[in-house]
């Protein structure tokens, strides 16, 4: 039985996730932050375990656990992740921190601390990225350059692992149906105050924190799309996903910059001097 252990399994895609390889026969290791929520895992019969992936200590008592049962580890899934939204000045630098400490920096965290039993089952990584990361908008910076980090550190990862037979797929989604809007538009609201010179924008600004809600898949066709994915031969190094994963790539590639601009700029309310 194939051993997969997933982060970020609350709610939305990791759970999406977890449910999906559980039902196709896979031993899946769920974790998540709070404690309510591994206890609802627990009780959906998922081996569930509680791990803030910042937290270095837990990480290594996970591992522990994993090398007691199983020896190895065939596939991590690094899902668990936030968006931090709102203009990039107001939250600066102290709200980019920690936006790169969950999404970018505790993959590379979590990664290392599992390579030894990766390297033992020559296993895949799963690095959930977004095409966040590809079109970049406004009021979404740090959000968008975290999950740009996350695409050069899979393509980087997949060339340093691949000695070790370990092999990294990035997944970007597009729109997929989850509690990230929800909690990205909490999130900007207690980074966007009166004060802020975007003040104005606000409804610009809560529009960006919405875009992942524009015509969504499922966050359980998403999940069987990756299921999909991992069980082909040779892997896929890069899978998109949802609406929006190939046709806003596309418009990145193809539109001049400028005019890329200026359609970012009109459609968030950026043309008219504040």
């Amino acid at each position: 039985m194939p051993t997969v252990l997933i982060t970020g399994c609350s709610s939305g895609i990791g759970r999406a996730l977890a449910d999906a390889f559980r039902d196709t026969g896979h031993d899946v290791w769920a974790t998540a932050r709070k404690p309510e929520d591994v206890e609802r895992l627990s009780a959906a019969g998922f081996c569930a375990r509680q791990l803030d992936v910042n937290d270095s200590d837990a990480l290594a008592r996970l591992v522990e656990e994993l090398q007691a049962h199983h020896g190895g580890l065939d596939i991590l899934i690094n899902n668990a992740g936030y968006g931090a939204m709102g203009p990039l000045l107001d939250g600066g630098v102290e709200a980019m921190r920690q936006q790169f400490e969950t999404n970018v920096f505790a993959l590379v965290g979590v990664t290392r601390a599992l390579f030894p039993l990766l390297r033992r089952s020559r296993g895949l990584v799963v690095n959930i990225g977004s095409v966040s990361g590809v079109l970049v908008t406004p009021f979404a910076g740090a959000y968008c350059a975290s999950k740009a980090a996350v695409h050069a550190l899979s393509d980087a990862l997949r060339l340093e692992l691949a000695p070790f037979a370990i092999r990294v797929m990035e997944v970007q989604p597009g729109a997929i149906a989850s509690q990230f809007a929800d909690n990205a538009r909490q999130q900007s609201a207690q980074v966007l105050s009166a004060d802020s010179p975007w003040w104005p924008l606000r409804e610009q600004v809560q529009a960006r924190t919405q875009a992942s809600q524009d015509r969504p898949m499922s966050a359980a066709a998403f999940a069987q799309g990756v299921l999909a994915a991992v069980g082909k031969a040779p892997t896929p190094l890069l899978v998109r996903l949802g609406h929006g994963s190939t046709a806003l790539p596309l418009m990145a590639r193809l539109l001049p910059r400028r005019l890329l601009g200026w359609v970012l700029r009109k459609r968030f309310g950026l043309l008219r001097p504040l």
